[in-house]
């Protein structure tokens, strides 16, 4: 079987990372090749790093198997070297089976390190995964892509401003890639797909094994990404929502993209985590600034005085990436774009403009607006149902355009 010599698994971003330099790139692995990557990554206190450390040794797997213990124990523990070389247990090999059966499903694929198709942007980071669980589109982990993440707890405007933002984005020709959490990511993914037909996509990577959607009010729209874009684990079927699992995953978030856009997030939100991984790759980082009022505008404010580029539409980051642009989704692609921020109308009610864009307290507002109560929750009720006014706890109402 011919192999393809691998890309550099080295970055100037990550110079002391390990190499796997034992590893050649070859076609998709056939079931047996398969079973020895399932079988590697089921042997107990083999993590990532270790896996690695064998893999730049020995080169593939079915090697790691096949060489004896004087040879494992130059490498690793004589713990793991034990571990190495006893024959799998019976839930272990349960596991390898349920993997291979459901890779031989049609839309389904486990990428090795050692595949062809493994995402090169994703290779040449600290911590590639072992495995990738996908199901749908393969061919989207090798396109151009851009990062969306957020708030899961967003306002109705971070909500807005992540479909919009995403829906340009991919209509411009990116994949866009989040998390399927609620709230922003939710939203940048319904965004991506809203002109699926023409070619906008999405990936979703998730924190728990491809054959669980999580949150289960998602399911519909993990289906729909499953159709036109894909979803990505790097975890072994069946794993539940693990609380330590999410953070992990948005490494594979940012190493899948050429930059992260972050929407409304908290002083303590993991979207930093996306941010700073980001970073540490060496993408782009971009954050939506709000008011300074808002807990949520605080995470994106320490972006930006970090070194994150402020953005205020879609076509701030299209004229990031200007000399390399995909090719667009659809004919009419980028040509005339709104303004991701517009204004409902070209006049703008007296109270708005009165409002402003801090949130404010309905007693405030009342004094400003010189009304009384009844007659104010009159005007505020109609606007809040045109989607400009958002009420928030406490009788605080919050402009929305």
């Amino acid at each position: 079987m011919s192999t393809i010599p691998c890309k550099s698994a080295t970055s100037p971003s990550h110079p002391n990372k390990l190499t796997v330099t034992g590893t050649l790139c070859q076609p998709p692995a056939n079931e047996e090749q398969l079973t020895y990557w399932l079988r590697l990554d089921q042997v107990r206190g083999v993590g990532p790093e270790t896996a690695r450390k064998l893999l730049a040794r020995f080169g593939l797997p079915q090697h790691i198997f096949a060489a004896d213990a004087r040879a494992l124990g130059e490498v690793v523990s004589q713990r793991i070297v034990q571990a190495l070389l006893a024959p799998p247990d019976e839930a272990a090999r349960a596991q390898v089976e349920k993997a291979l059966s459901w890779a031989s499903t049609p839309g389904n694929t486990i990428l090795t390190l050692a595949d062809a198709n493994y995402p090169a942007s994703l290779l040449n980071t600290a911590d590639p995964p072992m495995l990738l669980y996908v199901k749908g589109r393969i061919e989207l982990l090798s396109r151009p892509a851009l990062a969306v993440v957020g708030s899961r707890n967003a306002t109705a405007q971070g909500v807005l401003n992540a479909e919009r933002f995403s829906e340009t984005l991919s209509q411009a020709g990116w994949t866009i890639v989040s998390g399927l959490a609620l709230g922003i990511d939710t939203a940048a993914h319904q965004g991506a797909l809203r002109h699926a037909e023409q070619g906008g996509s999405t990936v979703a990577v998730i924190g728990t094994g491809a054959d669980i959607v999580y949150p289960a009010r998602n399911r519909s729209l993990a289906h729909q990404i499953a159709e036109a874009g894909c979803l990505v684990s790097e975890y072994p079927l069946g794993t539940s929502a693990i609380a330590s699992n999410f953070p992990r995953r948005n490494r594979i978030i940012s190493g899948l993209a050429r930059g992260v856009l972050v929407i409304e997030a908290a002083a303590e939100s993991g979207s930093l985590i996306t941010a700073r991984m980001a970073a540490e790759q060496g993408r782009d980082v971009f954050a939506i600034p709000g008011s300074i009022h808002s807990p949520l505008s605080k995470g994106c404010h320490l972006l930006i005085k970090q070194g994150a580029k402020l953005v205020e539409s879609a076509n701030d980051i299209l004229e990031e990436y200007a000399h390399d642009l995909p090719v667009p989704a659809g004919p009419d692609a980028g040509k005339g774009q709104p303004d991701i921020l517009p204004c409902a109308s070209e006049q703008i009610d007296p109270l708005l403009e009165l409002m402003g864009f801090d949130p404010i307290d309905i007693e405030t507002l009342a004094r400003r607006a010189e009304k009384d109560m009844a007659s104010l929750h009159a005007q505020l009720l109609p606007l809040e149902l045109q989607g400009l006014v958002e009420r928030l706890p406490g009788e605080v109402y919050r402009r929305l355009q």
